[in-house]
This record gives structure tokens, C-alpha cells and sequence, in this order.
């Protein structure tokens, strides 16, 4: 690290200080308190809801309900993304419950109060009166004839039956094959689990006929495009700020109806107005995740090269159609299902079904851990039916440099990476020799040791609406705005560092800000790991722009040639003479002349970047409890150039656990006859504490994308791809011995216990 550099990024400093502005934190003392009345039914008829008793009671200034709404010409929240070709059939989704409820957790009424205890007085003091209805929970029961239906407009529940690919080629691979595996999983739902549950206040000007809000999200243009829309009002009379966020991994990024009700309950009563949310509203409200039922069928010849591959999958969408949940299950599992491998024909078939509990979204790898799950354990499969090494039989099948450039069957075109060259380096990183001496002391302990892998990759960056902004401020430092939004990542350190080698600056004189809609006029938020990919390169041409702007104003004061000039910290220089200018001194003479030292960078055309990684994984069961530990584990990635080392290790760390989580521990359960909730809080959703982390050996394989200046891939969301399939190849090869051929997700000690019981007892005793 270069002498001077503060190890400590400044943004992590101003929060371990309790500096951090976070939504709630910010909202005026003075603002009204809001707590909705929440459906305790999956699935019910609205038959009566009457506020009167509540608006009489003490510090109630108001309770809203789905009329209010209609009478103010407040429209339905719409989604946002589409896959190619015809979209799926959306049902509108009003910000409170009109007639009917459709899953546990929906809103019925707002209630508006001088405190948090008087709303709560407030809801509690509302009649409500609602006829439960039969309830359908998982994607493949929602299609079934005679399902419980949730919309009209939706029959049989179906919202989409996406294919992509050529079925009748990949039939015909399958019928000359040597051998089809076919691998089967439930996904279970998970939820976020951020650190700061979702927050939104907000206040109106009624001089300037503008209604600000302030909330917790991933991105405030999308927030701010979608909320205009469905609360009917101009773009300029919303302004909507996100300062610090506390964890987003995707959930905070979709637009909910709790942020649209207290900004059009500021407008309407005039008064500043707060919504905290509790953490059980967050297991029950927030977009939840994964939730697919899918079959994989991979075909092989007798050699072992993959010759097709087919994905038939039912996915959930919860009772409504969130903003970029389309997207996930579709697009996301195209871009990745081919993994790192050469597979010929591919053929996609995905239904996307409504469901009674709370809507999905992207959440980190948004469908690629799904995609990349069913096809790493379907290459393990295929290994054992082969009778191969799981490695041997990946290399026959990975893209080899011969191979590039490389465009799937399905129309994706990948960047150059080394796959064999990664599988390598993963393997010898967790000393894949040693595994039989570790197995046999392992067996010796009364243990099984099992060993896996995980080849996959990372799409990112084509984000469109990218608009940077850099100016000389009068004191010689730099502002800089983006449209992306930092929820923990360390933006404000690295695109510093990326503005701050352009300017020849130091980073401490640079100021990274983002998240305000009266500032830059778009920007595309951050998810698909593309903050760098997008926003660090138009920061850089901003960085490019305004470094030819300073020349020039000081070309012209200094009686220089641009040619002849230098950018050096603080100033700028003739070269080989100590004539120089102050850049204070540069910005306060355009000052004095009415102009400002600033430059605006809209995002040139995104290009898609592709990162690769292998993961390895070895753990140990205990076939007394059950209990999976993971005893080591490395990721081998190539991600491009790696600009912040220790931000990028931090994100590795990260990407890992949660993907760990999903493997071993996190599941949203539902009551399957009721549709209640029985996971609504941390004693009863478990998440990857600190003490489970395994060691973890990281190595960056950097090759430079040559699809944008700065060379990077994104990363966030890559190691979350990998980890939880490389877990779960690992317990699979570690229960191989008793021939346990499936175990359901997640792999919690009792369905690990349960598989190993029913497997000693032998093929005819029932699973309990």
C-alpha cells in the first residue's frame, strides 16, 4: 500500500465514528409516526375495514385506506423489467389492499400518529373484517388444475411461460447421448437479512410544490421514475434522496408501496411523516428470493464431452409481480446455465407462477446461483455415472483459449478467461491431493470428509442511465456524483482512487456523492455487481473531461501551453519552472466570472463484461448430528483489474457467506395450510455467523476486460454463484459412501441426520 493511503476507507471511518446518515436517522424530530395495519392471511376477502374508531383516537392525525387512494388518482406500482419477448401478464398492484389480500403481510390500512405508540393505538382500533380463502404456496402447486386462483386476470396462476433455445436439437442430443443425468431442486425462499431493515420519511414544500423523500434503496432514479408514474405527479415535484443504506444485496432496490404512502401521505396531510421498519416487517413485506422448482438434464457421450443440455423450471413470484422479479429467473438463468463449459444445444423452459406470500426480486446473483447449482451438481452426477473424477470431467469440458470468442447457443457472448487455468489454482489452493490422507483422519475422528467444486461466472454491467458529474469546488478539492448507490461496498474509496489517478490528486480531496434526483438528471442504481463496470468509467471520462478543462483555464492564466502544463497535487504546474496555480486559485477566478469548473458525463452505450471464478470446497459431516462444517475453502477469480484489493477481498468474504447461507441454513417457511409465517424474526431464520466462516484462500486471476478503459468485471454477486453448489458437491461427496442421492435445500443438520438414518437403515425403510 503506497505511503499516506489510510487503510481505513474514509466512508467506513465516518461510520465506526457515528457519523452515518441513515434514512431514519435523518427524518425532522417533528415528523408524524406511520404503521400500517397488515394482513395476518395469506389469502382473504377485504368484507369490511372501518377506520372511524381509530381516527378518534388520541394523537391519530389520520388513517388512509385503499379509497383515499383512488380518490386521489393514486395508480398502481408497475414493474419494471421484461424478458425478451412477450412479458408477463401483471395484475395491478395497489399500495393498500382493496378487495382482497393476497399474502400474509399486505397492507390494509396507514395510519398516521404524533407517535410510534399512538399509531400502534391507532391500528389496533380498526374494524376489520376478512373471509380467509384457500391459500397456494409453492410455483408448481400455483399451476396445478383446480389452484387457488389470486387474479382474474391471471388464469391458472400462470404469469409466463418463457422458452428460449431449440428443444427438437437438444432432443436429438439426448436421444444419440450415452448417458442423460438428470438433477432436480427446490430452492428454498431466503430472505435479505440486511443489517438496517428499510426506512422512508418524507416532507412537502408547498411553496415549491415539491414533496421530498428520503429512504433506504439501492438506486433513486429507479425509485424516483417508478413513483412518479404510480402516484400520477410530474417528475420535478418528487425529489428523492438516499444517503447511507445498510446492506441492500438486491431488496432495496425494487420499489415497495410503504415509500409511495409516506411520501403521498406528506403531500396530502402537509406534515413532515416517518416509517421505520421493524425487523418482523421485513421477513414479512420485503422482497424474499430464489423460490424455483427445476429439473436439469445434461447429455454425454461416451467420452464425457457435454452434448446438450435442457431446464424445465417453475418459478414463484409471490402474489405479485415485483420490479425486476421477471428478469430473475429468465434472462438470469440464460446468461449463466451454460457455465464455463462448451455445451452446443441448450433449450430453457421457465413458468413464472403467483403465489400467496410476499413478492421476489433480485437478490445477490439474482437466478445465477439457481442456474449454476443445478448444472455444477448435474457435471457431479454425470462424474459418478462416467465413473470420472468431478475435475477431469469439468476439463475436458471447459472453454479452452481456442475457444474464444465464445457465444452461447442462447445468444450470450463471453469475455476471454482461463478456465482450466482457474481449476488449477482452486485445487491446489485447498490441497486437493491431500484429501485422502484428511479423509482417513477425518474417518478415524468419526467423520466424512467430502471434497467439491464449482465452475461459474458473473454477467455484469449492462446497466443503462449512467450520468456523472465532476467539479473543482473553491477550496482545490473535488466533488464527484454518481448514479449508483452505495449500501456498504465502498464506492466513495475506489472511484476516488479511479478520479484521483486521472487529476493526479490525493483521494482525500476527492468527494464521492451519490443519491439525489435534483442533482444528476438518471442514473441506473447499483445491482448486477455494475457499479464499477458502469460508474467507475464514467467517472473516468468525467475525470479525462474535466482534466482537459483545468488545462485550459489555466493555460489561458498562466500564459502556457495546455502541451506544456502538469496536474500536480493541489495545483497546477509549468513543467521544469515553479510558475504554478492554486486549483482554489483556478476555481474562485471562474467563480468570480459566473462559471463553475464542472463537467457532465452521460453513460456512453454499456458494454456486458463476464468474470469467471472456481470454488472449492471441503467439509466435514458428523453423521451422528448431522452438522455440516466447512473446513476449507478458496475461490480462484478472475474479475479483471482489481482496484481496491481490501474492498474486493471484502466483497469475496461476503459473497461467500451468503452464499454458504443459502446452502446450509437460510429458509423463509410458510405454514403450508395457512400460509402463515413461522420464520418472522432471527430465532427462527438462521444466517452465517462470523465463527462458521471456513479459512478462505483468495486468488485473483486478473484478466483485463477489453470491453471498457478501466479494465474491471463485477464481483459482488460471483462468489454467491459458486459457493453454495461447491458446499453441497462437497456433502454429496462426503455421504457418497452411503449412497445418499439427494438431500433438499438447505442442507440443515436434521436433513443431513435424516438422509444418513434412512441410508444405514437400508433401501426399504421410508425417510422419517
Amino acid at each position: 500500500m503506497p505511503d499516506g493511503v489510510d487503510p481505513c476507507r474514509p466512508e467506513i471511518r465516518r461510520l465506526l465514528t457515528g457519523s452515518g446518515r441513515f434514512t431514519d436517522d435523518t427524518a425532522p424530530a417533528e415528523a408524524l409516526q406511520v404503521a400500517f395495519l397488515r394482513s395476518p392471511w395469506a389469502h382473504a376477502l377485504i368484507r369490511a375495514l372501518d377506520p372511524a374508531a381509530a381516527r378518534a383516537r388520541p394523537g391519530v392525525v389520520a388513517v388512509l385506506t385503499a379509497e383515499d387512494l383512488a380518490a386521489d388518482g393514486i395508480g398502481p406500482l408497475p414493474a419494471l423489467a421484461r424478458p425478451p419477448g412477450v412479458g408477463p401478464i401483471e395484475p395491478p398492484r395497489t399500495a393498500i389492499a382493496r378487495d382482497r389480500v393476497r399474502h400474509v403481510g399486505e397492507i390494509l390500512a396507514m395510519v398516521v400518529a404524533e407517535s410510534p405508540a399512538r399509531a400502534i393505538d391507532g391500528l389496533e382500533a380498526i374494524h376489520v373484517e376478512l373471509e380467509p380463502l384457500p391459500a397456494v404456496l409453492e410455483a408448481g402447486a400455483a399451476l396445478e388444475p383446480g389452484a387457488p386462483r389470486l387474479h382474474e386476470s391471471v388464469p391458472g396462476n400462470l404469469a409466463l411461460d418463457w422458452r428460449q433455445g431449440d428443444p427438437a436439437a437438444v432432443e436429438e442430443a439426448f436421444a444419440r447421448a450415452h448417458r442423460v443425468v438428470r438433477v432436480r431442486e427446490r430452492f428454498a425462499r431466503i430472505a435479505a437479512a440486511y443489517l438496517e431493515p428499510r426506512a422512508a420519511w418524507a416532507e412537502h414544500d408547498a411553496e415549491r410544490g415539491v414533496t421530498t423523500l428520503v429512504l433506504a434503496s439501492q438506486g433513486v432514479h429507479v425509485q424516483h421514475r417508478l413513483l412518479c408514474t404510480a402516484l400520477g405527479w410530474s417528475p420535478a415535484s418528487l425529489r428523492v434522496i438516499t444517503e447511507d443504506v445498510g446492506g441492500g444485496f438486491g431488496p432495496k432496490f425494487p420499489v415497495y408501496p410503504e415509500p409511495l404512502l409516506v411520501a403521498w401521505a406528506a403531500r396530502r396531510l402537509r406534515r413532515a411523516v416517518r416509517w421505520p421498519a421493524s425487523r418482523s416487517e421485513h421477513f414479512l413485506a420485503d422482497a424474499q428470493a430464489r423460490d424455483l422448482d427445476a429439473e436439469l438434464a445434461l447429455a454425454v457421450d461416451a467420452d464425457g464431452r457435454f452434448l446438450a443440455l435442457s431446464l424445465d423450471a417453475a418459478a414463484g413470484l409471490g402474489a405479485w409481480l415485483s420490479t425486476f422479479a421477471a428478469i430473475v429467473p429468465t434472462t438470469g438463468t440464460s446468461r449463466v446455465i451454460g457455465g464455463l463449459y462448451r455445451i452446443p444445444r441448450i433449450a430453457l423452459r421457465v413458468r413464472l407462477a403467483y403465489t400467496n406470500t410476499a413478492p421476489v426480486d433480485a437478490f445477490r446473483g439474482a437466478g445465477k446461483p439457481e442456474a449454476l447449482f443445478l448444472l455444477e451438481r448435474a457435471v457431479d452426477e454425470a462424474a459418478t455415472a462416467l465413473g470420472l473424477d468431478p475435475a477431469e470431467l469439468r476439463r475436458r469440458n471447459l472453454l479452452a483459449a481456442r475457444d474464444f470468442p465464445w457465444t452461447t447457443p442462447l445468444g450470450h457472448s463471453y469475455e476471454r478467461f482461463d478456465a482450466p487455468g482457474l481449476l488449477d489454482r482452486a485445487r491446489l489452493l485447498t490441497d486437493r491431493a491431500g484429501v485422502p490422507a484428511r479423509r482417513a483422519l477425518a474417518t478415524r475422528r468419526g467423520r466424512l470428509l467430502g471434497f467439491g467444486l464449482a465452475c461459474h461466472l458473473h454477467p455484469s454491467g449492462a446497466l443503462p442511465g449512467e450520468h456523472a458529474r465532476l467539479e473543482l469546488r473553491e477550496d482545490g478539492s473535488f466533488e464527484a456524483w454518481t448514479g449508483t448507490q452505495s449500501q456498504g461496498q465502498g464506492h466513495a474509496r475506489v472511484f476516488a482512487r479511479v478520479i484521483a489517478e486521472l487529476l493526479d490528486q490525493p483521494p482525500a480531496r476527492i468527494e464521492v456523492r451519490q443519491g439525489d434526483t435534483a442533482v444528476l438528471p438518471s442514473g441506473p442504481g447499483t445491482g448486477g455487481s455494475s457499479s464499477m463496470v458502469v460508474s467507475g468509467n464514467s467517472l473516468r471520462r468525467a475525470a479525462n473531461a474535466l482534466r482537459t478543462l483545468l488545462l485550459a483555464e489555466a493555460s489561458a492564466l498562466l500564459e502556457a501551453d495546455s502541451a506544456d502544463l502538469r496536474l500536480v497535487p493541489g495545483a497546477i504546474e509549468i513543467v521544469g519552472t515553479d510558475r504554478r496555480i492554486d486549483l482554489a486559485d483556478l476555481a474562485r477566478h471562474a467563480a468570480a466570472s459566473g462559471r463553475v469548473l464542472r463537467v457532465a458525463q452521460p453513460q456512453e452505450d454499456p458494454a456486458e463484461t463476464w468474470s469467471a471464478a472456481v470454488t472449492a470446497a471441503e467439509v466435514e459431516v458428523d453423521p451422528e448430528t448431522g452438522l455440516v462444517r466447512v473446513t476449507r475453502m478458496a475461490t480462484v477469480l478472475d474479475v479483471g483489474r482489481v482496484i481496491d484489493p481490501m474492498g474486493a477481498e471484502g466483497q469475496v468474504q461476503g459473497g461467500i457467506a451468503a452464499g454458504l447461507g443459502q446452502a446450509l441454513l437460510e429458509q423463509i417457511v410458510y405454514e403450508p395450510a395457512s400460509g402463515q409465517l413461522l420464520t418472522g424474526s432471527f430465532l427462527d431464520y438462521a444466517i452465517v455467523r462470523a465463527s462458521a466462516m471456513p479459512p478462505l484462500a483468495i486468488d485473483w486471476w486478473c484478466t483485463p476486460s477489453e470491453r471498457n478503459p478501466l479494465g474491471v468485471k463485477g464481483l459482488g454477486e460471483l462468489p454467491t454463484n459458486g459457493a453454495p453448489v461447491a458446499v453441497a458437491n462437497a456433502v454429496y461427496d462426503a455421504l457418497r459412501p452411503l449412497r445418499v442421492r439427494h438431500l433438499p435445500l438447505p442442507l440443515t443438520p436434521e436433513r443431513v441426520w435424516r438422509a444418513i438414518r434412512a441410508a444405514r437403515s437400508g433401501p426399504d425403510t421410508p425417510p422419517e
